[in-house]
C-alpha cells in the first residue's frame, strides 16, 4: 500500500476522490450524467473516466506523435499500462487512483480485455497522424471509443445483451463529436481525425484553417454521420434500468448539443471551441431526472440534415 498510515478502505476511498475530481475537472458531461446514478455505480463511472483521461493526457503531450517527445511518451504509456496491469493483481499496493480503478474493474465486472484494446489504441496515437478512410478511423475508435461503452455497460446493469451495440455506438458518437469540436487542437498535436477520403471528396484541408463553403459542407456531412450514431445509441435506453437510462440519456443529450453549437458557430471550429455552458448541463440533468430518459431523448431527437448511412458499426 502506498501510505502505510491508511487502511485499505481509506486508500481506495482516497483514490475514488481523485477519480471524482478528475471527472469534474475534465469531463463535466460525464460527471453530470453520473450524478443520476446510485453512489457505487457513479464511482465506477468516475474510475473508468479517470483511467482513460490519465492515459489520454500522456499521449497528448506536445511532440508525442512522430515528434521529439515520441520515445519518452511511448515509454511513459508503457509504464502507465504496466502500473495499471499490476494494480489489477495487487490493488492494495497500488497508488490510490489505481487502487480505486482496480476495485471498480473487479466489483463492476468489467472485462480486463477491454483495457488491452484501449491501450493499444492509445499507442496508435504515437505512430499514426491521420486515417485514410472512415473504416480506418473506426478501427482506431474501436479501441479508443467503442470499448469505453463496453467498459461502462456492466456499471449500467443492462437488462438485455442487445444493449451492447448501442453502448458501442454511443462511444463512437462521443468521440466523433470530440474530433469535430477539437479539429484545431488536434492539428497542434500533429493529428487529423477526419477521414482523408472525405476531405478529398469535399476539396478541403483542415490545415488551411479556412472556414469556407467546402469546409462547412464537409463538417455538415460529419455532423449528420455523428447524429446517426447518436440515433443508434438511443435504441439502447430501453434496455437499461431507469437510473442508468437517465444517466446515459443525459450524457447523450449534453454531448450532442456540442454539434448544435458547432452549427451555431457556422462550422468555424478554428476560431472558437464549441461548448455547452455549465448552467445548461445542470438544467439538462435536472430535466432528465424529472421527465425520464426516454421522453428526454425524444425531446432532443437528432435527425441528420441529409441522409447518411453509418457503416461498420457493430
Amino acid at each position: 500500500m502506498t501510505d502505510t498510515a491508511m487502511s485499505d478502505s481509506e486508500h481506495i476511498e482516497a483514490g475514488y476522490a481523485q477519480c471524482s475530481r478528475l471527472t469534474w475537472a475534465h469531463g463535466t458531461t460525464y460527471f453530470w450524467g453520473a450524478m443520476l446514478l446510485p453512489k457505487q455505480d457513479r464511482r465506477h463511472v468516475h474510475a473508468v473516466y479517470a483511467l482513460c483521461r490519465l492515459a489520454d493526457d500522456i499521449v497528448d503531450a506536445p511532440g508525442a506523435t512522430l515528434g521529439p517527445a515520441n520515445t519518452a511518451t511511448r515509454q511513459a504509456l508503457q509504464d502507465f499500462r504496466a502500473e495499471f496491469d499490476e494494480s489489477l493483481r495487487t490493488p492494495h499496493r497500488a497508488r490510490p487512483v489505481f487502487a480505486a480503478i482496480a476495485t471498480s474493474v473487479r466489483s463492476a465486472g468489467i472485462e480486463p480485455e477491454c483495457f488491452d484494446r484501449f491501450f493499444d489504441a492509445m499507442a496508435m496515437d504515437l505512430v499514426t497522424d491521420s486515417y485514410q478512410t472512415w473504416q480506418d478511423l473506426l478501427g482506431y475508435m474501436e479501441g479508443s471509443a467503442a470499448v469505453i461503452g463496453e467498459m461502462m455497460l456492466p456499471v449500467l446493469h443492462p437488462r438485455s445483451a442487445r444493449a451492447l451495440r448501442p453502448a458501442r455506438a454511443l462511444g463512437f458518437a462521443f468521440q466523433l463529436t470530440n474530433f469535430l469540436r477539437d479539429v484545431g487542437e488536434d492539428l497542434q498535436r500533429g493529428r487529423v481525425y477526419l477521414p482523408q477520403e472525405d476531405l478529398r471528396r469535399f476539396g478541403t484541408d483542415p490545415a488551411d484553417r479556412r472556414n469556407d463553403r467546402a469546409w462547412r459542407e464537409m463538417l455538415a456531412f460529419q455532423i449528420a454521420r455523428n447524429r446517426e450514431l447518436y440515433a443508434i445509441a438511443d435504441e439502447g435506453l430501453t434496455y437499461l434500468p431507469r437510473p442508468s437510462a437517465t444517466c446515459v440519456g443525459t450524457a447523450r443529450v449534453l454531448y450532442s448539443q456540442i454539434l448544435d453549437r458547432i452549427e451555431a458557430n457556422d462550422y468555424d471550429v478554428f476560431a472558437r471551441r464549441a461548448r455547452v455552458p455549465l448552467p445548461r448541463k445542470a438544467a439538462t440533468a435536472a430535466l432528465a431526472a424529472i421527465v425520464g430518459p426516454t421522453v428526454h431523448a425524444r425531446m432532443h431527437r437528432l435527425q441528420p440534415r441529409s441522409p447518411v448511412t453509418v457503416e461498420g458499426i457493430q
